[in-house]
């Protein structure tokens, strides 16, 4: 009963007219189970329904679903548990749940004829989920290309705009409420690739656990490379990315460049945004409040609409997600992925500095775009900052190149090599 069950509850108590005409009847709010019945609550409950006994729900007969909204994995697998074996049917909000323990819920849920839905565990109140299990289950999905973290696009959003350090932008997320007192799962990429493991499960039948996901995290970048990645027309970015390559499925969640204009580029903020391609259907783009109380809740009760309905139990046991059953898609070694790249290098401002650096690349096959030296940034008397945008090259190649780059003796720490997104995912 924190913040997205105040919504629920709010939703489900003053607009009951609202949910019965799509549900067919009234869902209707029995009991509120909470650890401590005394905390002053967001929304005024009618006496009687709130509870701290999980056997008083588990044990009434004439509960047919329950919306689990607890954050984390443990008590949250427990409870889930608890709650399939009584009998009920789950709506869950908990990415992190199902990232970790999906294939033990949803083999579980099969055995005892129940159904699990959780579209609002990633994206908030974009309905991501329903589109990629139902309304695009047409097509072969080709690519999926993503902001999934609120916090982190805050953040980053503010330091394009204001040129302004990690830290204080942070510190500002934190003061607004974007922001946890501890932001670790957010800001190091973590919560995205919970988010991106369970759409590569829906969309491609990767059963890939999130931690081997590869991801960087946004806690190290320069204030000075959003200036420089606007001056060659990109904005930067916290971008989880699958994408179906021909040796296989690669995933990744990076800090990237995204050109200035694209879809992607220009959602501010905490909004969260995802671009999918599909074969048949082309490029589609979903946009809209990726977290928050009325954005979340809406999923959640969408989710339990649903599940009144019918539609869920269908869906969940056609589906056969997180089963042994269903087919597998390899994953990519991810070195043979391509892609652009922008190297930003601090550089000893002496003559002859290119030559060295363009053998190197041309070693490793890497054609140069452009490169930009930025006499007024000096770190230092005789250090400058160097810009270099490469064409297409793969991250294999990249890597080689910019770790060799990094050992001539007149470039200095500290260094920046970012993956620059293929217009056509932004």
């Amino acid at each position: 009963m924190g913040t997205v069950g105040a919504g629920v509850a709010k939703l489900l108590l003053d607009h009951g007219d609202r949910t019965a005409r799509h549900a067919g009847r009234t869902l209707w709010l029995q009991h509120v189970v909470v650890r401590d019945v005394l905390k002053k609550r967001d929304v005024d409950l009618p006496e009687g329904v709130l509870t701290d006994d999980l056997k008083r729900l588990l044990n009434d007969s004439e509960v047919s679903s329950v919306a689990m909204l607890v954050g984390g994995v443990e008590p949250a697998r427990t409870i889930a548990l608890k709650i399939l074996e009584a009998g009920k049917d789950l709506v869950t909000a908990n990415k992190a749940l199902l990232a970790e323990h999906g294939p033990e819920l949803f083999d579980l849920a099969r055995e005892l004829g129940r159904s699990i839905a959780f579209e609002a565990a990633v994206a908030g109140g974009i309905p991501i989920i329903t589109n990629l299990a139902q309304c695009l289950n047409a097509n072969k999905i080709i690519s999926i290309s993503g902001i999934l973290n609120g916090t982190t696009n805050f953040i980053l959003s503010r330091m394009d705009r204001n040129l302004g350090d990690y830290d204080s932008c942070l510190a500002q997320a934190q003061k607004l409420g974007f922001a946890e007192a501890d932001p670790t799962m957010d800001v190091d990429g973590s919560d995205a690739a919970q988010k991106l493991a369970i759409l590569a499960h829906l969309a491609f039948g990767a059963q890939v656990h999130w931690a081997d996901i590869p991801r960087r995290g946004i806690e190290n970048l320069n204030a000075d490379d959003f200036r420089y990645a606007r001056q060659v027309g990109h904005r930067i970015k916290l971008i989880a990315l699958a994408e179906l390559t021909e040796t296989g499925l690669q995933l990744e969640v990076a800090p990237m460049l995204v050109k200035i204009g694209t879809p992607l580029a220009e959602v501010q903020d905490n909004f969260n945004a995802i671009r999918v391609t599909g074969d048949a259907v082309g490029s589609v783009f979903y946009h809209g409040q990726g977290a928050g109380q009325m954005p979340t809740a809406s999923a959640v009760v969408a989710d339990m609409i649903d599940t009144a309905v019918g539609r869920t139990k269908i869906t969940f046991q056609t589906l056969k997600l997180w089963s042994d059953t269903a087919p597998t898609i390899q994953l990519a070694y991810r070195g043979d992925s391509r892609s652009r790249y922008y190297f930003r290098l601090n550089i000893t401002d002496q003559s002859n500095i290119l030559a060295p650096i363009t053998k190197i690349m041309g070693k490793f096959g890497i054609s140069i775009a452009s490169v930009f030296q930025h006499d007024d940034d000096r770190l230092e008397t005789n250090i400058v900052p160097l810009v270099i945008m490469t064409h297409e090259t793969s991250e294999q190649n990249a890597n080689a190149a910019f770790e060799e780059i990094n050992q001539l003796d007149f470039v200095h720490p500290t260094t920046e090599r970012l993956k620059v997104l293929n217009s056509a995912d932004g």
